[in-house]
């Protein structure tokens, strides 16, 4: 049996469990330690206070035990006090304003202060929504093992002062930093921060002021970097240009540039990180950018090298259905393509333009069209939508 699979049964097992809440917590004393954990666990997620305050009494009580057999009272005189360690909990915690939330993570809170020395609380992965809540809960966090870290509207200082211990961070995401924060020391700051994060493999920045500053950012971020979404960062030409100079370029997998005016002066940048990234790039997101029909043609060469591309989307962009079934012709011959989200043509609009009325029998014309090409080149595995699933 696979891990997953045991990982599944222990799950199923704990919530059966929990579904007695009386019987579970009898059911504590004679529980092997090792299921603890994933018990825990599930008690944490649903909630069961009463289930979680007999655990940390147990582990309480079992500690003191320990450090008295370890002075040489109890009847285990060999036991080294090294040998025992506290109960590590793996736990992802999101911190918002919500009133239940800081309910339960004072709850939390209170139980790894009663049982210091017992009990470690490793968070993983970090979401935040309210910077003003973080201050109490990284009290008793130990950011030395996050690794995956969200932050919702904050301002860059808050970012570098708040986590300053975080060094093992594999990824980050960062959405509606205020403007000023952008610029200047705060940026320099958040700079140097992110340099040190030599384990990142995931970079997300959405509405987060980028214009003209993408080089520095580039400079400090590992060469291998996996993960680049840049979207709402009012990217510019020359920030294309650095991106396609990079060491970054030639190892991306998954790129998304959406929501920026990266085509309203020239197309040659985004086409030489093309054909820089079409080794690795297997999912790439351009929607909103101003592509044109010359634009999509001329980039045709391109994208067609990208042999391990496996998502595509360039939806809301004015492309005129020739082109579109240029791009399928071009796009088949990629085998591992399966999904492309393609921007509804512009026929397809009264006025020609997104905000007007769509004629539904138009678009519906558009898909068959498409369906009909894609069956006749054996392509049925690929699925081309105006939307994602």
């Amino acid at each position: 049996m696979d891990q997953k699979a045991t990982a599944t049964l222990l799950e199923l097992a704990a919530k059966s469990l929990l579904s007695n809440e009386p019987a579970a917590i009898h059911a504590l004393e004679e529980l092997p330690r090792d299921l603890f954990v994933p018990l825990f666990i599930a008690a944490f997620l649903g909630g069961h206070m009463k289930v979680l305050k007999e655990m940390h009494s147990i582990l309480k009580v079992e500690e003191a035990q320990r450090n008295v057999r370890c002075l040489g009272i109890g009847n285990s005189e060999s036991e080294p006090l090294s040998a025992w360690k506290p109960t590590e909990v793996l736990v992802d915690l999101s911190i918002s304003g919500n009133l239940k939330k800081k309910q339960f993570l004072s709850f939390l809170q209170n139980k790894v202060e009663e049982n210091i020395g017992s009990l470690h609380l490793c968070c993983r992965g970090l979401h935040i929504d309210s910077m003003p809540a973080v201050k109490s809960v990284l009290q008793f966090l130990d950011l030395g093992c996050t690794d995956h870290l969200e932050v919702y509207k904050a301002d860059l200082s808050e970012v570098t002062t708040h986590f300053a211990q975080m060094t093992h961070l594999n990824s980050l995401s960062l959405s509606n930093i205020p403007f000023k924060s952008c610029k200047g020391r705060k940026f320099n700051t958040f700079l140097t921060w992110l340099g040190h994060q030599d384990n990142l493999q995931d970079l997300i920045l959405c509405s987060f002021c980028l214009k003209n500053q993408l080089h520095k950012l580039l400079r400090v971020l590992p060469p291998r970097l996996d993960t680049l979404y840049l979207t709402f960062c009012g990217l510019s030409n020359r920030d294309v240009i650095a991106l396609s100079q990079s060491s970054q370029a030639t190892h991306l997998t998954q790129l998304n540039l959406s929501n920026n005016q990266i085509f309203s002066e020239v197309y040659e940048p985004f086409q030489t990180l093309l054909e820089k990234a079409s080794g690795t790039l297997q999912h790439l997101e351009v929607n909103n950018c101003l592509i044109t029909d010359s634009i999509l043609s001329a980039l045709l060469p391109a994208l067609s090298h990208c042999s391990h591309l496996r998502i595509l989307s360039f939806a809301s962009n004015p492309i005129t259905m020739p082109v579109l079934r240029s791009l399928l012709q071009h796009l088949t011959s990629l085998t591992k393509l399966k999904y492309v989200i393609y921007p509804v043509p512009v026929h397809c609009y009264e006025q020609e333009d997104f905000h007007s009325t769509l004629d539904q029998q138009k678009l519906a014309e558009v898909q068959a069209q498409l369906k009909v090409m894609l069956h006749a080149v054996q392509r049925d595995d690929m699925n081309w939508t105006t939307s994602p699933e």
